[in-house]
């Protein structure tokens, strides 16, 4: 496969919400032990950010009040969303003094990418100098210290920057495809990658895969089997191939597509977000059926709790367009696997079926013979008639009555009776 090589920057604002209060309050984040988190829920609280002090001492940026050692002093500040994502303009502001909005992706509150391709003959300097310029002026004028990965695409240049620049001490690291082998290959376990998470690291043990190397040196069709295109995905990224430019994140076109979100009144966690994914793509396949539509891609996502901030939100690409559920949810479950944090409290789940198609015929499975696969189509369009003649509520799954499920409810408000 052919590998793009541009010049992209991967800036990550260091700490952020603790360096944020630590500049408010006139305090240096290097030399201030302080924690932001919600006090209110005692020691069991997940702390959103620690100073960069502490971090040295230790402490992980995510952890509960009670793991922090007994014999470490701390501040404890409570989170002030507004005042980080104010914040978060500035620093924005200041990447568009160097490059334009066409070349700026902002992944999150506190990271961003750059693509400098077109501007190292502007600037008359190289990525690093660039870099070096960027994160000064950041120092300067806001009083928050920032890191940076540079690399020859979007995926090595966050590599980069998670797992090398905090070690320098410009804090910028810089891998070429050619640090492949020797950066990246040897790192373990493979939850320290991004993209991994704890879940899926366990999945991939269970396979013999322990390091990158591993994963980069698997066979890449059983990675598919095993997991769909988020397979082929995951060898991809451990041999450091992201053909991703910034400019497919402008643009896009907007096409018609079925999506569907719940906000919880309370956090959900971990296993309990399976059963909800699986109700809401039963109430979105029954509308594409309805519509004699299918889906050529899904996207799916989780907000945290608004104390905590932060989720993800992901899409990926069917290798063949389905209306199906049991289908769309391995994919689902795979995008939570790599991209959950373990712990954190949700709020809200989004799916959106997308490149949608008029359904031309029943899609053969190898592994099913056509007769099974008529009467599964069969049932599943009965089962939407009854629904549709008596209400979405007069035939659900006896999950429907375990105490996480929201079905019920939601068909009630939503019009779940006909009379």
């Amino acid at each position: 496969m052919e590998k793009i090589q541009r010049h992209i920057l991967c800036i990550d604002l260091k700490s952020f919400f603790a360096s944020v209060e630590c500049v408010d309050r006139g305090l240096n984040p290097f030399t201030t032990p302080l924690v932001v988190a919600n006090k209110k829920q005692g020691s069991g609280a997940i702390t959103l950010a620690v100073s960069p002090y502490l971090k040295k001492q230790g402490i992980a940026g995510r952890t509960r009040l009670y793991e922090i050692p007994k014999h470490i002093t701390y501040q404890i500040v409570e989170p002030r969303m507004k005042r980080y994502i104010e914040k978060s303009k500035e620093v924005v502001n200041i990447y568009l003094d160097f490059v334009s909005l066409e070349d700026l992706h902002v992944y999150s509150i506190d990271e961003c990418f750059l693509d400098l391709t077109n501007y190292l003959h502007y600037y008359k300097k190289n990525d690093e100098e660039i870099a070096e310029m960027i994160l000064k002026t950041i120092e300067k004028k806001t009083g928050l210290t920032a890191t940076c990965g540079i690399g020859p695409n979007m995926l090595l240049a966050k590599l980069s920057m998670d797992l090398n620049a905090k070690k320098y001490k410009n804090g910028i690291a810089h891998w070429t495809y050619e640090d492949i082998p020797t950066k990246l290959w040897p790192i373990s376990p493979l939850s320290r990658v991004w993209g991994i998470g704890k879940r899926m690291e366990k999945k991939l043990n269970m396979l013999g895969i322990y390091t990158i190397g591993d994963l980069a040196h698997f066979d890449p069709n059983k990675l598919r089997q095993k997991f769909g295109v988020l397979g082929t995905e995951l060898w991809e990224h451990a041999n450091g191939i992201d053909n991703a430019v910034i400019a497919d994140f402008k643009h896009q076109p907007k096409e018609k597509s079925f999506s569907h979100s719940q906000v919880f009144m309370r956090d959900y966690y971990g296993d309990e977000i399976f059963l909800i994914t699986r109700e809401m793509l039963d109430v979105l396949t029954r509308r594409l059926r309805s519509e004699h539509l299918e889906c050529a891609s899904v996207s799916f996502g989780v907000s945290y709790s608004k104390t905590y901030g932060g989720g993800f939100y992901h899409s990926v690409k069917l290798a063949n367009p389905t209306d199906l559920t049991h289908d769309l949810y391995p994919v689902c479950e795979m995008i939570f696997e790599r991209f959950y944090e373990e712990g954190m409290p949700i709020r809200k789940i989004s799916i959106a079926l997308c490149k949608l198609s008029p359904k031309l015929g029943t899609q053969l499975n190898l592994f099913a013979s056509f007769e099974s696969q008529q009467k599964e189509d069969e049932l599943l369009k009965a089962m939407d008639d009854v629904q549709l003649k008596y209400g979405k509520n007069s035939l659900l799954k006896a999950s429907s009555l375990l105490s996480h499920s929201t079905i019920r409810d939601r068909n009630e408000k939503i019009g779940g009776h006909h009379e």
